[in-house]
């Protein structure tokens, strides 16, 4: 690591110094033209990639196992448990320089997700054979948009990110494609627009993702969010990590 990167004069300053051999032009027009979705097999320089895998490393032992049957198997660890043990991508997801990277490619003011929104940026652990997640969307229930920033972390795997493009629209053919997201390679879509799916993991094969959520509009409704909750904490996270952050929030002190 170089010296700059000791001493920063703040954290966002460490990250941006990081970030400076981001993909240039923005690839504006492949992103329109595949209907808000957009694959780059590199993205993040190493040295970042290798920060996130550390970052990895330490929550491994806060994953929370989780099992729907016909859907998904899988494990995941929230932006809480982040928080706590792996800061640094809690800071890269704060960056204005790879915010900025993304508005620019989406066209769109980005903001990101509320504090209390365990989904805001999460770990995802494909760990035992079978683990998988069937076709679906990365549905908003902001009243905005909601962007998803697919990372690949580790991936010694045969899974592949299956997709769908412009199956929304009338105007334009269905494509479907599929992709393996290699260490520090990008996924960057609108979650309502891309049907997608990851296939499931085989033997002795393991695979880790971390996404970042970013929205155009940070209100959600009440029923929408206990909607979501549950869903996170059912589905994802487990009880614990999406609820006693709610419980905590609601004792602070005002």
């Amino acid at each position: 690591m170089s010296a700059a990167l000791d001493a920063p004069a703040t954290p966002h300053d460490a990250v941006d110094m990081t970030l400076t051999d981001l993909p240039t032009p923005v690839p504006q027009e492949a992103f329109r033209q595949q209907g808000a979705f957009l694959y780059l097999a590199q993205f993040l320089p190493a040295h970042v990639t290798a920060q996130l895998i550390a970052g990895t490393r330490a929550v491994w032992g806060m994953v929370n196992r989780n099992y729907l049957p016909g859907h998904k198997q899988g494990g995941s660890v929230s932006r809480h448990v982040i928080d706590q043990l792996a800061p640094a991508i809690a800071e890269l997801y704060r960056s204005p320089q790879l915010i900025h990277w993304l508005e620019q490619l989406c066209g769109e003011r980005l903001l990101p997700s509320p504090v209390d929104d365990p989904h805001a940026y999460a770990l995802y652990f494909y760990t035992e054979p079978g683990d998988h997640i069937g076709w679906h969307y990365d549905t908003s229930y902001y009243e905005g948009r909601r962007y998803t920033l697919l990372l690949g972390i580790l991936d010694e795997s045969s899974c592949r990110l299956e997709y769908r493009l412009h199956t929304r629209g009338a105007a334009t053919p269905v494509v479907t494609g599929a992709v393996q997201i290699p260490p520090g390679g990008l996924v960057f879509f609108d979650g309502d627009q891309l049907h997608h799916r990851i296939t499931p993991l085989r033997a002795g094969e393991q695979r880790v993702s971390l996404t970042f959520e970013y929205v155009t509009n940070p209100h959600m409704r009440p029923l929408r969010r206990f909607i979501s909750n549950m869903k996170d904490a059912v589905a994802y996270f487990g009880f614990r990590q999406v609820f006693s952050q709610l419980r905590a929030k609601r004792q602070k002190p005002q």
